[in-house]
């Protein structure tokens, strides 16, 4: 049995306690190694790098069980070469996550590599992602929210707020060649505002082996000479590239006034690094870069590391400042420490750790540099804002901000205060210019017109060539004058005839046939949607012409200054106003009293007769007077207005229309005219269901076809209208309501740039009262129209224009007629007191107020049996309507006529003496 000596089991022991020792430190001090694949070469793949560094520097001293190895490999911009390195990254090196790329290409190669080996990769480049686009690369996580159809959403509204029509597109072509992306996105996305790419400029790659500059300088010089559009965009560039485009466009005087250039998000989001020389070619650019908040403590802490770290690394360049580069690489480093963090003690060769980090990766949930890191469907959940800023000096101007779901944050772009190119400060560049070899627009003219006034085409034999007048010929060629003089280009152009309808016009400029269409063309709402129509030089409508015919001598021709109403009212205020005088009269006056025929009769008379001349009868009651004052004023009014209308009536020769109206046409199916290459004959059948159409091709058929019953009626836009009266003067007339348009206007194709300076060169004219005087010289006519032969017969006087002073009268007749029965009322009952009071009642030194408030108490006292009625002197003696009883002749503000004469001091009013039964 061998022997176990002492010294053999303090080895043992050593050994068992040092093999303890070094797996507690190997457990105690786990590292994880990282890929890092960036492009040292550029700018941002620099920034990228200090960034990591730091980051790892920073976790890696706070942690005493956990560290971070990081293994850079340089990308090449070849999408298969990255897919290569990560595919060494991830053999060789072991590492665990994948943090970078440069381009979506190269994300997605290596987002496959490390699907297939379970790697999760993390990258910060944008695309146009589908929303199931995590699921097709499940272990891509996306460090931003933003796609490249944000950022171009955001360029789109800003060529829609300053109605840019032609874009040309700028982008850096792919390593392998093929379409890009972001540029069918734009394309679609223009085409939803009306505009359009005129032009897309594709850069080589930076990494060619060629030097691009000659085919920058080449494809720019295309754009000057031939395109019309200076709105460039700046899609997609590395630094280098984009300098060179700079450059050479500046050399060319692409980067002047009237241009305008829009910085992607990729060149505009290291504006902060780069040296200004460098945009200083495209001062007054706007750039769409990516906003974060500066304000953070973490990130001033950050950028102050960051700046001493990159200058002592990068001693070439000129700035230090990071970018969102530097800030996403940070947050990127981050993100896998917390995650590793969370997992524990969990070993990365464990089954399904790889799984695990990628989970808790996308879980994570903290504050960033700038924002808060979260994810949702593989990309940051947390919305990103995009800021528009200005290329100014050294530097750049904030301008505004856009987001996603909101836009803009200044709803009016037009107001911001932006140095354009060329310092142009005071309006908003046009964006586009006349080429330098600039074909001759193509410009279509209707041959065929019906008013040749408007537009004449004409073959002359002798100099063979076509002759091309009109009124719209000539506003057209003032505006291109106009152009010249006030914008600064000449608009060189060349007519062609047309043959065919005014749709076909519309439909050769919307298929690109003709750059243009001048003539008198219609702006309708149906054209609108595919062509552009410029301001319109002169208002259209539509109308109904008809014959006329003299109006003849009626025997009733004196009813017609009044409508029927005014009649009516005219005869109800004449008996009204007879019956108050006669009520208030016949009281007190004797002429207004006897037989109720004779009574009527004078009180007829009178009131009638007041029309004409002064009445014999007096009248003498106060109350009459005052309604008989405003009746005569009533009088002085009607007879006046009566007398004029039926003067003019009279002496002015009338035209009546042979039809009155629309309805008297449609009811009878009577056949009617038109223009049969206008839109008139569908708006009559469609809007306003008229059937009997008949084309009429020329101005000079109309008459014929009236005089022969072809036609009833003819329907004629409101300029032809105006100028077939004139030449036909007296003989028609347009009836009827008249159906606006929108006048008549020139023709544009809708990404027509043109369009905006030809509407401000009508403007001019229309202001200066050019378009008036070519309308006089064009649509002017010989005939003498005065305007008392205008076909248009007097307006009737109706009540509208009278019931005011009818108001006034019948109120002052009601009125009057109440106080007159107050007056009336209270008089009998005072008498009927004092027949009962005897001369009680009658003292002087009492006041009225008091006898007044007596008054009141005497009639709440007063028996009425006590007081007998009159007695009758014979009770079957008839009654003496010449001569009634006394007490009635009392008027409330008149004596009675026989006592006119020796008034007495105190009224006396003869009644039977009232008898007062004694109750003993």
């Amino acid at each position: 049995m061998p022997s176990f000596s002492p010294s053999k089991f303090t080895s043992v022991f050593l050994v068992s306690v040092i093999l303890s020792f070094s797996l507690t430190t190997l457990a105690e001090n786990r590292t994880t190694n990282i890929g890092v694949i960036i492009d040292e070469r550029t700018r941002a793949g620099k920034e990228q790098k200090t960034a990591i560094e730091i980051a790892v520097q920073k976790l890696n001293s706070g942690s005493k069980d956990r560290k971070l190895a990081i293994y850079f490999t340089n990308s090449s911009g070849d999408p298969l070469e990255t897919a290569s390195s990560a595919n060494e990254l991830i053999e060789k090196q072991k590492v665990r996550v994948i943090i970078g790329t440069n381009s979506w290409e190269e994300t997605t190669v290596v987002a496959k590599v490390g699907e297939r080996a379970r790697v999760p990769v993390i990258s910060s480049t944008t695309a146009a992602l589908q929303p199931l686009s995590h699921l097709q690369w499940p272990f891509l996580v996306q460090m931003t929210d933003l796609d490249i159809s944000n950022e171009i959403n955001c360029i789109v509204s800003l060529i829609k707020a300053y109605n840019w029509k032609r874009i040309i597109a700028i982008y850096e072509d792919n390593v392998y060649g093929g379409e890009y992306e972001g540029f069918s996105i734009l394309s679609e996305a223009l085409q939803k505002i009306d505009s359009i790419i005129e032009h897309r400029l594709v850069v080589p790659h930076f990494t060619s082996p060629f030097d691009p500059k000659e085919t920058i300088r080449d494809d720019l010089a295309t754009v000057l000479t031939t395109k019309q559009s200076r709105v460039f965009i700046v899609l997609k560039s590395s630094l280098s590239t984009a300098t060179r485009v700079f450059e050479e466009a500046n050399k060319l005087g692409l980067t002047g006034r009237d241009s305008v250039w829009i910085l992607g998000n990729g060149f505009s989001s290291i504006l902060d690094s780069i040296d200004p020389l460098v945009f200083r070619p495209v001062e007054g650019a706007l750039g769409i870069k990516t906003y974060y908040s500066d304000k953070n403590p973490r990130f001033l802490e950050f950028r102050s590391t960051f700046k001493a770290i990159f200058k002592s690394n990068y001693p070439k360049e000129d700035k230090s400042e990071p970018c969102i580069y530097a800030i996403r690489a940070y947050d990127s480093v981050e993100t896998v420490w917390r995650a590793l963090d969370h997992l524990g003690n969990l070993n990365d060769t464990d089954s399904g750790f790889q799984e695990k980090l990628l989970d808790t990766i996308l879980s994570n949930n903290f504050s960033g540099l700038t924002n808060t890191i979260a994810f949702k469907d593989g990309k940051l959940s947390e919305p990103q804002v995009l800021q528009l800023v200005n290329i100014v000096g050294k530097s750049y101007k904030e301008l505004a901000f856009w987001s996603p779901g909101s836009g803009f944050s200044n709803t009016s772009l037009k107001q911001l205060s932006i140095i354009w190119p060329g310092d142009l400060i005071n309006r908003i560049p046009k964006g586009w210019v006349m080429p330098n070899n600039v074909k001759k627009m193509k410009i279509g003219v209707p041959d065929s017109t019906s008013f040749q006034r408007f537009v004449k085409v004409e073959w002359i034999e002798s100099t063979n060539e076509t002759k091309y007048s009109g009124f719209c010929i000539a506003v057209f060629r003032a505006v291109v004058a106009t152009l010249e003089e006030q914008y600064g280009y000449t608009l060189p152009y060349e007519f062609i005839n047309h043959t065919g309808s005014y749709d076909d016009l519309i439909d050769k400029v919307y298929y690109k046939t003709y750059d243009a269409v001048v003539g008198d063309v219609t702006i309708l709402a149906n054209r609108s949607k595919y062509v552009e129509f410029t301001q319109p030089f002169t208002e259209s409508g539509l109308s109904m012409v008809v014959p006329v015919r003299t109006d003849p001598q009626r025997a009733w021709k004196f009813m017609r200054p009044f409508t029927i109403e005014m009649w009516l009212a005219s005869g109800g205020i004449l008996f009204y106003t007879m019956f108050v005088v006669w009520f208030m009269e016949h009281q007190v006056n004797r002429e207004f009293r006897g037989r109720w025929m004779d009574q009527l009769g004078t009180a007829l008379w009178f009131t009638f007769s007041s029309l004409f001349f002064s009445h014999r009868e007096n009248i003498r009651s106060n109350h009459s007077k005052v309604v008989v004052m405003i009746w005569l004023f009533v009088v002085f009014i009607l007879t006046s207005s009566y007398t004029a209308s039926l003067t003019t009536m009279l002496t002015v020769r009338m035209l009546e229309p042979t039809v009155q109206d629309i309805e008297l046409v449609r009811r009878e199916n009577a056949p009617v005219g038109c223009d049969p290459d206008s839109f008139v004959g569908k708006y009559l059948r469609d809007v306003l269901n008229l059937k009997n159409i008949k084309n009429i091709t020329s101005q000079d058929e109309y008459p014929e076809n009236f005089k022969n019953g072809n036609i009833v009626a003819a329907f004629l836009e409101l300029p032809y209208q105006k100028y077939f009266l004139k030449e036909y003067c007296n003989k028609y007339m347009a009836i009827g309501p008249s159906y606006k348009f929108g006048g008549l206007g020139f023709v544009f194709p809708k990404d027509s740039p043109i369009t905006d300076d030809v509407s401000g060169a009508i403007l001019s004219l229309l202001e200066e009262g050019r378009i008036i005087d070519m309308e006089n010289q064009w649509l002017d006519t010989s005939q003498n129209c005065s305007s008392s032969d205008s076909g248009v017969e007097s307006e009737r006087l109706s009540l509208d224009n009278f019931w005011g002073i009818f108001v006034i009268s019948g109120a002052t007749s009601t009125l009057s007629l109440l106080l007159f029965l107050y007056r009336l009322l209270h008089n009998k009952i005072e008498q009927r007191i004092i027949s009962y009071h005897g001369s009680q009642w009658n003292n002087n030194n009492e006041s009225r107020f008091r006898r007044a408030i007596r008054l009141v108490m005497i009639m709440l006292s007063l028996n009425p049996s006590r007081v007998q009625p009159r007695e009758n002197l014979d009770s079957s003696q008839e009654w003496n309507h010449q001569n009634p009883p006394q007490w009635e002749l009392v008027s409330p503000t008149e004596v009675p006529e026989h006592l006119e004469i020796g008034r007495p001091t105190q009224l006396e009013i003869p009644m039977r003496k009232i008898e007062h039964t004694m109750t003993i």
